[in-house]
């Protein structure tokens, strides 16, 4: 492109004018940064204003544009400029210093005059984004043909997307074809309702946009969003297609009924589980195993081997719902019987409370808090329950002909074998050693389950700690860690069928939209605008992994020799690779090492008095600030915001320019991160925090104390404890002392 022309604007709405002193922030631009054009306007976000900037654009030569106003998070449709031909660097003169500063201050200019250097030296760093847009295939894959994957497959033929639809069995319509009836769905929630499953498979089997495999299985994945390679495996024969999404709906497995011999199952014939109460009542009476009599009380265990730490630590969620659907048959299909359900809570949200007091209304059914203290089998088969009834303070004893156990569901993803309580490891596997150029390391090998993925980092999705899909369970649920992928239904928790076909609808959604956006060289969640791609200078690359590693979605595969092999449209430009590169060959066209660096440089350090540099991410730490601003909070004048893609993108040589520049000390605020995560980029800020583990080293050969450098987590919401924070770390650096590199 041309030469660097760079248009600097500034707004004076909004107390901005009111608080700084405007012609000095000129004369920085104009001056010390040499922008060749620096305009000022009452109300730039208006027509009027933006129509200036568009005007020198098109008269004036100016192709990188600093819009010194508000936040970067509003008025994104006022300064929405051509990304392909123009860089656009927002630099926050409201919410990041009039709106938490004192007005006409030193202090308060001095920001104001550092957040226009930095900002000026971004664009200068940056270059207008080239995508990487190629011919894409459209075909959605779905993964799995119960209740969710006809629902998802039928969802993206709807939407006029071809789809194929892969189901392991003989066919179509796994648990749910299985179930007798259905819960209650319309008031007064008391009358179940007849599975539609039938009705969807043949909406599927007469849909032409939807190529049905059963019997088949899945050998092979390789590629990117947009241009996957699948083989296929069926009887022997394999073929080999091209999609462009994946939706997984595999759904889920009962938690194995062996391990409850506590709670007679495998001892007592006449103890069965919610599921063989199913397979029963769809026979058309409720019997006793044992003998085949007609069932005439069925006791029901709530959370049977479940919310226990020696089994299913969680909540399956479902399960009350399916007791009192299965007490209602017991009724329904013998009037002279009667039901028991012993719970531990009864869990049944929203509308579903309706149909457990329709439950509570039928006096058959009986309904109590408590707890299993043992059962024994009567001489006549039937089974003697006893029960520590917590609502009465006393133990009683229930005889019933068939207990049902209430056990949970475990995620079809979860290879046999591996027990959902005791899972550590992000990808399921054994580990095996391995030998580098770094020596021998220990690496896990996964557990190949369903997707058998061609990934440097895993065949399989990574999981959470029970083996559900990891995702970002507060803004993107559908979305799993492998970009074009989305899970859907109970393989991605546990969830009944109505849930399940919402939850499918909206991991078609997402697959049709990554399409999209792959299709314009985009970035997927939560970058959506973004059209960069990492670069890479691979003739320095010392093949060290740390990339294909530390990258959050597996964007990078290997070569023999370790060197990293792209796959872009996996990408989703968090930079996190950026960071880790020790060689730092990696970077964006307007994101790189050097670019955060010489913002770093270009800060006016003070000679005297503690000075502190914070990069914060631009997800939860940035909107935090401004929330603080909003609400009016003072913070401290004597610290400088970086904003950053993700804290993952942290490259130490940004520590050590910090600091050997003279700046007292380096504060990272970042998402939280651990079992309860809010990074969009799941480990960015757990990887940033890794990362300055070893930061020691670099303070070691600067004499400086490992102190002066402090990773902390904040909450989007926590927006109100950004002032303590800060002023906490400044009091601890001032009692540190002065950098010894300050004036130098």
């Amino acid at each position: 492109m041309s030469e660097n022309k760079i248009g600097v604007y500034i707004c004076t709405d909004c107390g901005i004018g009111d608080a700084l002193d405007v012609e000095k922030l000129q004369q920085v631009a104009t001056g010390e940064m040499r922008a060749p054009v620096c305009k000022t306007h009452p109300f730039l976000c208006s027509d009027e204003g933006v129509n200036v900037i568009k005007e020198d654009l098109n008269n004036e030569g100016v192709n990188k544009i600093v819009v010194a106003a508000c936040s970067q998070r509003v008025n994104q449709d006022a300064f929405d400029f051509d990304t392909l031909k123009y860089v656009t660097e927002r630099v926050n003169l409201r919410e990041h210093v009039v709106w938490t500063q004192p007005p006409n201050e030193e202090t308060t200019q001095l920001i104001a005059d550092d957040n226009l250097r930095m900002g000026i030296t971004r664009a200068g760093k940056a270059e207008p984004a080239v995508p990487n847009i190629m011919d894409i295939n459209r075909t959605i894959m779905v993964v799995g043909g119960g209740v969710t994957g006809l629902t998802s497959a039928l969802e993206c033929a709807n939407a006029g997307q071809e789809v194929v639809l892969v189901e392991k069995s003989s066919e179509l319509g796994g648990w749910s074809k299985k179930m007798y009836k259905g819960y209650p769905t319309a008031e007064p929630y008391s009358e179940l309702t007849k599975p539609a499953i039938d009705k969807k498979i043949e909406a599927v089997k007469g849909n032409d946009k939807i190529k049905v495999h059963t019997n088949t299985e899945i050998s092979q994945i390789e590629g990117q969003p947009g241009m996957f390679n699948v083989t296929l495996g069926n009887n022997g024969s394999s073929e080999t297609i091209t999609i462009g999404a994946v939706v997984v709906a595999t759904g889920w497995k009962p938690y194995d009924p062996s391990k409850l011999e506590h709670l007679g199952y495998g001892k007592y014939k006449n103890v069965v589980t919610n599921v063989e109460m199913e397979e029963m009542a769809s026979k058309g009476a409720i019997s006793r195993p044992s003998d085949g009599k007609k069932a005439e009380s069925v006791l029901f265990v709530q959370c049977a081997g479940q919310r226990d730490a020696e089994h299913l630590p969680y909540c399956s969620s479902v399960c009350c719902n399916v007791s009192l659907k299965q007490a209602k048959y017991v009724r329904e299909l013998n009037p002279d019987a009667g039901a028991y359900i012993i719970y531990k809570d009864m869990r049944t949200p929203g509308l579903y409370e309706n149909f457990y007091k329709a439950a509570q209304d039928d006096d058959g059914i009986f309904l109590t808090k408590g707890e299993i203290l043992g059962m024994e089998e009567a001489s006549d088969g039937s089974i003697e329950v006893n029960v520590n009834h917590q609502l009465l303070g006393k133990e009683m004893k229930i005889k019933a002909d068939v207990v049902v156990l209430a056990a949970g569901m475990v995620t079809n993803l979860l290879p046999e074998g591996y027990e959902p309580n005791n899972l550590t490891e992000e990808y399921v596997g054994v580990m095996e050693q391995k030998e580098t150029q770094d020596g021998v390391i220990e690496e896990l090998m996964p557990t190949p389950t369903t997707l058998h993925l061609k990934y440097r980092q895993s065949p399989e999705l990574p999981h959470l700690k029970y083996g559900f899909p990891d995702s970002h369970f507060i803004c993107f649920p559908y979305e799993t860690r492998r970009t074009g992928i989305y899970a859907a239904g109970a393989v991605r928790h546990p969830m009944d069928s109505n849930q399940s076909v919402n939850d499918a609808t909206g991991a078609a959604l997402k697959a049709i939209q990554c399409l999209e956006q792959t299709s314009q060289g985009k970035a997927v969640h939560p970058r959506t605008w973004d059209q960069t791609f990492p670069e890479f200078r691979l003739d320095s690359c010392t093949q060290c992994r740390r990339c294909t590693v530390e990258c959050p979605f597996g964007v990078l595969d290997e070569d023999e020799k370790g060197t990293p092999k792209e796959n872009p449209y996996r990408c989703r430009r968090c930079g996190t690779c950026m960071g880790a590169c020790p060689q730092r060959i990696i970077s964006f066209k307007d994101y790189t090492v050097d670019m955060i660096s010489s913002m770093i440089k270009a800060i006016q350090v003070p000679d005297e008095g503690t000075f502190i540099v914070c990069l914060i991410c631009e997800n939860d730490a940035y909107p935090a600030i401004d929330m603080a601003a909003l609400n009016r909070m003072n913070l401290n004048p004597h610290f400088r915001f970086i904003s950053l893609r993700c804290l993952g993108g942290t490259n130490l040589v940004w520590v050590a320019d910090a600091l050997s520049k003279g700046i007292d000390g380096l504060l990272l605020v970042g998402c939280q991160y651990g079992d309860d995560y809010q990074c969009h980029y799941i480990k960015g800020s757990k990887m940033a925090s890794e990362r300055l583990g070893k930061v020691q080293e670099t303070l070691d050969r600067l004499m400086l104390e490992a102190e002066r450098v402090e990773q902390v987590q904040l909450a989007i919401n926590e927006w109100d404890k950004l002032p303590q924070i800060m002023e906490d770390f400044y009091k601890k650096i001032d009692d540190i002392g002065a950098n010894p590199y300050k004036g130098f």
